[in-house]
């Protein structure tokens, strides 16, 4: 079986395609420090052999990986921590306290993942779910320190696209793993312009507060670059994140605007991808609308949902 796709960073971090739905959409990082080393995510369990032939590939025995940490617990993301951890005998699971639970017993996190996507397609995208043992799990309070061979890994509670979210500040890089909280860029849109990001509004807790407050953080660090699980390295920080508010504002500008639409989600769903193509067309980038279209539709659904949940919310409030 052939290897994912990687890309090396300086600072020994490699950046490895999770194969999630096709090329390009979601990845995970290999951190190395001294002798050791460390996943930053870990894809679903279908992305599990993969990774593994990574190791094997660049001769890294398993016994050298001495941590696995997944920012949430959405199961791009998450998922395969189970899978990967029975490969990895010394790792530590470390999760944010929030999703602690739901990876030594992931009964819920499967329940809500059928919910949205069905069982059928569930197990189609992301495989097969196992529990991670308790004695292997590390919870990252907001300001946990990781003495990661002698490189600090400081781990910041970073809520807006979830709750059970954190984020990696990384010195050495100076850079931060983002999980989805700075959104989404794919490479095939990058333009002369530079890259085209946008939030990411998966069910279930959208919360453009708090999500302020957590680009606040970001920026005050002053960081070189972030590294997005979706997808790859991105930097001009301070100007992606002043669009990444001006999107979320947008988001909630439509989402509003729409609420009372007969056919809501639908309504929103294409309110959100005609705002899409207008920027990507206003960066010139290098996609027809079809391909825009193509490249987005997924994620498209998934914002569409987590607006209707957090419409719902703030209806109830």
């Amino acid at each position: 079986m052939k290897l994912p796709r990687i890309t090396d960073y300086p600072h020994h971090i490699s950046c490895i395609d999770t194969e999630l739905l096709r090329t390009g959409l979601a990845c995970c990082y290999l951190l190395r420090s001294g002798d050791r080393y460390a996943f930053i995510e870990c894809g679903t369990a279908l992305s599990v052999p993969g990774l593994m032939r990574v190791l094997e590939q660049r001769g890294i025995a398993p016994e050298q990986v001495s941590y696995v940490m997944p920012t949430h617990v959405h199961l791009d993301h998450a998922g395969g921590a189970g899978q990967l951890l029975r490969r990895l005998p010394d790792a530590k699971l470390v999760i944010h306290p929030r999703g602690a639970r739901h990876m030594i017993d992931p009964t819920k996190l499967i329940e809500g993942a059928t919910a949205v996507y069905g069982a059928e397609n569930l197990a189609a995208m992301y495989g097969e779910i196992v529990p991670v043992p308790e004695q292997r799990v590390i919870v990252a309070n907001d300001g946990f320190k990781l003495d990661f061979s002698g490189r600090e890994l400081l781990f910041l509670d970073a809520p807006g696209h979830a709750r059970h979210h954190y984020a990696i500040w990384d010195a050495e890089s100076r850079g931060i793993f983002s999980g989805d909280v700075f959104g989404l860029s794919y490479r095939e849109a990058d333009g002369p312009m530079g890259p085209y990001l946008f939030p990411t509004t998966t069910p279930v807790q959208f919360e453009p507060q708090a999500w302020a407050q957590t680009l606040d953080r970001f920026l005050a660090l002053d960081p070189a670059y972030v590294y997005l699980t979706h997808y790859g390295r991105v930097g001009n920080v301070r100007h992606l994140a002043h669009g990444l508010r001006r999107g979320i504002a947008a988001y909630e500008r439509l989402a509003r605007h729409h609420a009372a639409a007969p056919d809501r989600h639908a309504a929103i769903k294409e309110a959100l991808m005609a705002h899409a193509l207008q920027e990507l067309q206003a960066m010139n980038a290098p996609l027809s609308e079809q391909q825009a279209r193509d490249l987005l539709a997924f994620d498209m659904e998934l914002n569409t949902q987590g607006l209707e949940v957090w419409l719902d919310k703030e209806k109830a409030a």
